[in-house]
């Protein structure tokens, strides 16, 4: 039986995608006490990496937003492969997010709010965290963003 952030998944219409495995020598995620750290996710969907480029250049900020979102759903998808069960996540603390930009584009913090904007919109208030949002030259495969979390966990 699905708990109740998966039935608010599926309530909004979304498809949460399968854990992706590491591309390197690193873990998904790694858990110390009742803090769950992801790794960086890209914006990998169910046709594989999507939105390759570079904000303030070949993508758009609304482009971004999506990659950023997508990101999000991702990381919630390792929070499931670690958990077993997305209710057990007390609240996200805190989001790290990456953006592949040019050097005067300023709109990271814009980029980013797709990330911010989906935990909230399915986990609520213990969606709403502290975060970063960084512009940088670029991003493994090219893509337009990459974001990781902390999360506490029961």
């Amino acid at each position: 039986m699905a708990g109740q952030t998966e039935a608010r998944i599926v309530e909004l219409g979304i498809t949460l995608p399968q854990a992706a495995a590491p591309a390197g020598s690193y873990v998904p995620f790694t858990r110390t006490g009742d803090l769950l750290f992801t790794s960086g996710q890209i914006p990998v969907g169910p046709d594989g990496i999507g939105f390759v480029g570079k904000l303030g250049d070949t993508m758009s900020l609304e482009d971004g937003q999506q990659a950023a979102r997508q990101c999000a759903l991702n990381i919630l998808a390792q929070a499931k492969a670690a958990l077993g069960d997305l209710d057990k996540i007390i609240r996200v603390v805190k989001l790290v997010g990456f953006v592949n930009s040019t050097p005067d584009f300023g709109d990271q913090p814009k980029v980013i709010n797709g990330a911010s904007d989906i935990m909230v919109e399915i986990l609520g208030d213990r969606g709403r965290h502290a975060r970063s949002a960084v512009g940088v030259a670029s991003l493994p495969f090219g893509v337009a963003v990459e974001v990781e979390a902390i999360l506490e966990v029961e």
